[in-house]
């Protein structure tokens, strides 16, 4: 076994034993297919009101010059799927990936974990953690070390587990054995966007981002549009939709990370419960969620543009 081979096996032993569902590896170099295809998707402003996806746009392309040296992205996959739902049937809903605690925590404590693993078993090796908080582009690079392909619903989709996971990466300056890419099994379906409530899914593997229900009830900081009404499908925060369709998601398992267990009250909340929603009560359930990025105010926002719809 060569010694790329012996790191890339510790690696990937030290991420599953972290709870990782899985890891994957490539080359840190330029997006050479990625990036005509993210210049078309800002031009025609698809990213609506996210600016930020404007900044950054060779880093976004080329981890080498996000972190200097870098030779392998080690993509990694976090199961957050659950079959648990809001008991009330007429209540706002959330997307599941943000029933427990907010990801992002969860996430960098175990690339922490990993990159000390790292350091013990394999030595000096430079880099820098990623939990979708920098420009970097996780599906790509997913994509790009096997882990799955990226779905005509954008997603990453995977035969064995479907897509109820959390991408993250870390990149470093250690050369490895690198995954070769998954083959796309989407097929002649279009059920996601066949299913999609407001038409985000503009052609497939192609999303109008300005459309979507999650961009619409989180990233969106103004009024709703309009033009939105009566077809958010009752969504308050993010959106499950092109993913609950989706027929690989029949082989997607039971998370088993405690901290993605819902806030004992959330699932409980009655439709009276969620329009009525005091900011302590807000503040209670969603502690440490990832509901927070809307804030109480957007989350009002969003529930009372559901109502109107009633």
């Amino acid at each position: 076994m060569s010694l790329k081979s012996e790191y890339s096996s510790k690696i990937k032993s030290s991420a599953k034993s972290l709870g990782f569902l899985s890891c994957g590896i490539s080359r840190a170099d330029f997006l050479e297919q990625e990036a005509p295809q993210l210049e078309a998707w800002l031009s025609q402003g698809h990213h609506g009101k996210m600016s930020y996806m404007e900044g950054h746009f060779d880093k976004r392309l080329d981890p080498r010059l996000l972190v200097p040296g870098a030779k392998s992205v080690v993509s990694l996959l976090l199961n957050y799927h659950t079959d648990q739902l809001q008991e009330d049937p007429e209540a706002p809903k959330i997307a599941t990936y943000a029933y427990g605690k907010d990801y992002h925590f969860v996430i960098k404590d175990k690339l922490k974990e990993l990159m000390k693993s790292i350091h013990q078993e394999i030595g000096a090796v430079d880099g820098r953690v990623f939990v979708d908080s920098a420009p970097v582009m996780d599906k790509a690079w997913a994509a790009k070390s096997g882990l799955g392909w990226i779905g005509k619903n954008t997603n990453l989709i995977s035969k064995k587990v479907g897509s109820f996971f959390f991408i993250a990466e870390l990149i470093i300056d250690l050369e490895l054995e690198y995954d070769l890419p998954a083959t796309d099994h989407c097929g002649s379906c279009t059920a996601c966007i066949d299913a999609c409530p407001t038409e985000a899914l503009i052609q497939p593997y192609q999303i109008d981002g300005s459309k979507c229900i999650s961009y619409l009830t989180i990233e969106l900081k103004e009024s709703i549009p309009s033009e939105f009404q009566g077809k958010m499908d009752n969504w308050a925060f993010g959106c499950d939709v092109c993913q609950t369709v989706c027929p690989w998601n029949r082989f997607a398992t039971k998370h088993e990370e405690p901290a993605f267990e819902p806030h004992s009250e959330l699932l409980s909340l009655s439709k009276k419960e969620w329009e009525e929603m005091t900011d302590s009560v807000f503040g209670k359930v969603f502690k440490n969620s990832a509901v927070k990025r809307t804030k109480y105010e957007g989350l009002k926002r969003n529930i009372k543009f559901l109502s109107q719809n009633q």
